[in-house]
């Protein structure tokens, strides 16, 4: 009896564990289709009939073949720290709202940013040592991905 007590709460425990991703809007990256940042030259707004869900977090598709690309392997294309301005996490250790078109892919994976008419943190990101930034902003994201923002 109490094996499936200690089984059941640590099963709880790692389920209440759920990264918070950046669902602003309702969908990771704003509704924006995050495979097509990989395959288009400027990211593609998604569309209702072509829907998924991975991790409690939803996501748009501009397309069928899209919606099947992500289904194949979800990791390959979500964003970086939850969808979360990626300068945000690293210089701040903070959760920030993102401009869907302030983007950058870097070592195949996709990083968002904060955008406004004061500036852009993409360029922030890309002028500073962006090495040293990922390395802080993974450490970073380590402590602060299950809080919700």
């Amino acid at each position: 009896m109490k094996y499936l007590i200690l089984l059941l709460f640590l099963s709880q425990a790692l389920f209440s564990q759920q990264i918070d991703y950046n669902t602003k809007k309702g969908f990771v990256a704003e509704g924006y289709d995050v495979v097509s940042y990989f395959t288009k030259k400027a990211p593609l707004k998604g569309n209702k009939k072509y829907e998924a869900t991975f991790e409690n977090a939803k996501f748009r598709f501009a397309t069928q073949e899209h919606l099947n690309l992500f289904k194949e392997n979800p990791k390959k294309y979500i964003p970086q720290y939850g969808g979360y301005c990626a300068y945000a996490v690293a210089a701040k250790k903070t959760k920030m709202y993102i401009d869907a078109d302030a983007y950058e892919i870097r070592d195949g994976k996709l990083y968002l940013f904060y955008s406004s008419w004061l500036g852009s943190k993409l360029k922030d990101w890309q002028t500073e040592d962006t090495k040293k930034l990922q390395e802080k902003a993974d450490k970073n994201w380590q402590e602060i991905k299950y809080k919700k923002n």
